[in-house]
């Protein structure tokens, strides 16, 4: 489950270039990269969260 208090790392996460994800309390969901986290996060709403976690699932970000 998404924290509303802090970020949260994927417990598949190694290697330390992974993302974190905060359920805001608006509903939003902010996504952050755990390398810089000082840097400002991107946030989305509910349907583009939906989304954006369809295409990582079709592997539309896929560097290959």
């Amino acid at each position: 489950m998404i924290s509303t208090e802090t970020y949260t790392r994927s417990t598949f996460c190694c290697n330390g270039g992974c993302v974190e994800v905060q359920l805001l309390k608006e509903g939003n969901i902010a996504l952050r990269d755990s390398k810089n986290t000082t840097k400002e996060s991107h946030e989305f709403t509910p349907n583009e969260w939906i989304a954006f976690l369809a295409g990582v699932r079709n592997g539309e970000f896929d560097l290959s």
